[in-house]
């Protein structure tokens, strides 16, 4: 057996594997993105079974294989059961999750990422901003971090949105969630973050097409 690893990091996913077992893709500050299963976490007795959900966040203790890892125990500091009670925040939630999942990479340091979707997860829960604008905000800053962006709005721009554009790409993250749009200026914003990741992303995510049909 390896020796036990020790990391930091979200659960991203969670998917069953047999009649007891999870597989848990969780992002991690140390190994960055990675799979690990969690034995026994479908058991009701289990004392992994909460922690083996998405956006669960703490420490988790790990014997490293030769293609994934495989939990031994985990310490969650937090569930955001704020999030995981409402289903449109829970669709926000999820879709963050994989955009993040898209980006996410082993062997890289993902703390900047980590704390982003930490972030970004509080203020769903808070609910003190509009959740289309902490979507747009996510996306923009999240596509920052990999390094696929522009200085500048990706398409037509007022003052306000291109201050705005500015303000996520440069702002510290207690503050990040903390502005209003108006509505020309949000639409704006959010055409622009939209045109950045048709440019960037090449793949559709389904969490984003559930969102999309439940707002109508």
């Amino acid at each position: 057996m390896s020796d036990l690893l020790v990391v930091t990091g979200m659960v991203l996913s969670a998917m069953p594997i047999g009649e007891n077992d999870r597989r848990l893709v969780i992002l991690t500050a140390e190994r960055g993105k990675i799979s690990a299963f969690a034995k026994g976490a479908r058991k009701p007795n289990s004392p992994m079974v909460a922690g083996s959900r998405p956006f669960s966040f703490g420490t988790f203790h790990l014997y490293e294989g030769r293609n994934s890892y495989t939990v031994r125990t985990m310490e969650i500091r937090r569930y955001f059961e704020e999030i995981a009670s409402d289903l449109e925040t829970v669709c926000y939630g999820t879709y963050f999750c994989e955009f993040a999942d898209y980006y996410g990479r082993e062997g890289v340091d993902e703390r900047e990422m980590i704390n982003l979707l930490y972030a970004a997860l509080l203020a769903l829960g808070k609910k003190q901003v509009s959740l289309p604008l902490i979507r747009a905000v996510f996306e923009l800053r999240a596509m920052m971090i990999h390094g696929e962006y522009s200085e500048v709005p990706y398409a037509a721009c007022g003052e306000s949105a291109s201050y705005a554009w500015s303000f996520v790409l440069g702002a510290p993250l207690k503050t990040l969630f903390s502005f209003r749009l108006s509505d020309e200026a949000f639409r704006e914003f959010s055409e622009a973050v939209e045109a950045l990741k048709a440019y960037y992303i090449d793949r559709d995510f389904h969490s984003l097409e559930v969102l999309k049909s439940l707002e109508g």
